[in-house]
């Protein structure tokens, strides 16, 4: 059966079940839609938070205000791997909607919180709503389209995330600005909770179905789907394309818990307004968010690799200027280098998995990757705090884009080209 064939869905529906965006548009662009308040959520700390955490409850060490960072990176990675696995086994729906639940509380514990454990607490409940409710966005379209458009599928997924990412940066930074750090930069987070989880409940199918029919397709499938062990295992070490793609999403996101944490405290110590610093924090998320437009559609065409490799060495390339830079324009430069880098990686990166792993197993493909790469955030945030109490910020910003270019060699040594697979897979 061709990608393009359709079948009855389980359950006796008279629906048909068509790989491909066009066929799949309304349920893809619903998803873009859900995702963009997915990210939203995130962006609501991205400018205001490391601040709050020095003006309001009087962290002083780096290390300490980059504890919330810590704790998302961890939370969020294993509940990564936890989301690929349930919704493998059990649909992507309703780990979606469970997403949208634990982040309910988010905003609410954020604008009140008496203590800075009630906020590294609120983002232990922020990183399970983005680990189950972001991976399961990225699943859900690399189910819908098939393996032809996979690259363009995960630009739109994370142009959504990411910008929304920037927007809602921007937007509490400016709020900030105008009415303080707390509580009024939050109250937007409680329409993006409601936005989300009614779009889920109302709207969202689930897109298994999409999946089976792939699988039934793929050469490999009567073998039988690994164990989750061996996926970690193949994610982990075994697999050279599977794996490096797992360490280089965790260096880029060590580069972006350096940005979320130490680059608000960075600019500021230089003398920058709130307003400012929200400029600088909404552009590297925007310029990532709208290049994932033609970057992931671009590694359908190119392949994967290239691309991987020339972002990291470019975000290299725009960390160590950012380390160098004094003021507001070299640092609007370096952060807008920095968000090209990241999205010739971050799309490309997602569409590599999806180029190596049966649709079967997928989904937890995908768990065990963003386990690597969102572990990132707490390698990132430890790293970076560790660094900028012992060395200054500036040293533990460069020390992280050496980090970076050493990632974008081992790609560039270690890593196969998996475009072919999937053109193997669609014929």
């Amino acid at each position: 059966m061709s990608a393009g064939a359709s079948r009855p869905e389980r359950g006796g529906s008279a629906r048909t079940v068509v790989l491909g965006l066009g066929a799949n548009r309304r349920q893809f662009w619903l998803l873009v839609l859900v995702n963009a308040f997915v990210g939203a959520m995130v962006g609501l700390e991205r400018t205001v938070l490391p601040l709050l955490a020095e003006a309001e409850f009087g962290l002083a060490s780096k290390a300490a205000v980059l504890s919330f960072i810590a704790t998302f990176g961890v939370v969020k990675a294993a509940t990564n791997f936890f989301a690929g696995r349930l919704g493998d086994v059990y649909g992507r729906r309703p780990v979606l909607v469970a997403g949208w639940l634990f982040a309910i509380p988010v905003p609410l514990l954020v604008m009140w919180a008496p203590s800075w454990r009630w906020i590294v607490f609120a983002n232990v409940l922020l990183g399970i709503n983005q680990g189950l409710a972001w991976s399961t966005t990225v699943v859900m379209k690399i189910d819908l389209v098939g393996p032809k458009q996979r690259g363009l599928a995960m630009g739109l997924n994370e142009f959504a995330g990411y910008l929304a990412v920037a927007v809602s940066a921007l937007a509490t930074g400016w709020v900030a600005e105008a009415y303080g750090l707390r509580p009024e930069p939050f109250y937007v987070g409680i329409a993006f909770v409601a936005a989300g989880l009614g779009l889920t409940l109302g709207f969202v199918r689930e897109t298994r179905h999409h999946a089976a029919l792939e699988a039934a397709d793929h050469r490999a499938s009567t073998s039988p789907s690994p164990s989750a062990g061996e996926i970690l295992a193949r994610g982990s070490w075994r697999d050279p394309a599977l794996s490096t793609a797992s360490h280089t999403g965790m260096v880029n996101n060590m580069n972006d818990g350096l940005a979320w944490g130490l680059f608000p405290l960075f600019f500021a110590a230089a003398g920058l307004t709130v307003r400012e610093i929200g400029v600088l924090s909404f552009l590297y998320p925007a310029v990532w968010g709208v290049l994932q437009l033609w970057t992931g559609s671009i590694s359908d065409r190119w392949g994967r690799k290239r691309l991987i490799a020339g972002g990291m060495v470019l975000q290299a390339v725009a960390l160590a200027g950012i380390a160098l830079g004094r003021s507001f324009w070299p640092w609007a430069a370096g952060t807008t280098l920095l968000g090209a880098g990241t999205a010739m990686v971050y799309p490309t990166l997602l569409a590599s998995i999806g180029d190596v792993a049966h649709p079967d197993w997928r989904g937890s493909a995908v768990g065990t990757y963003r386990l690597w790469r969102d572990g990132g955030y707490a390698v990132g945030a430890l790293l970076a705090g560790g660094l900028a109490d012992l060395f200054g910020m500036a040293w533990a910003i460069g020390a992280i884009a050496a980090l970076t270019f050493l990632s974008g060699l081992q790609v560039a040594w270690r890593m196969p080209e998996t475009l072919a697979d999937a053109e193997v897979r669609a014929m």
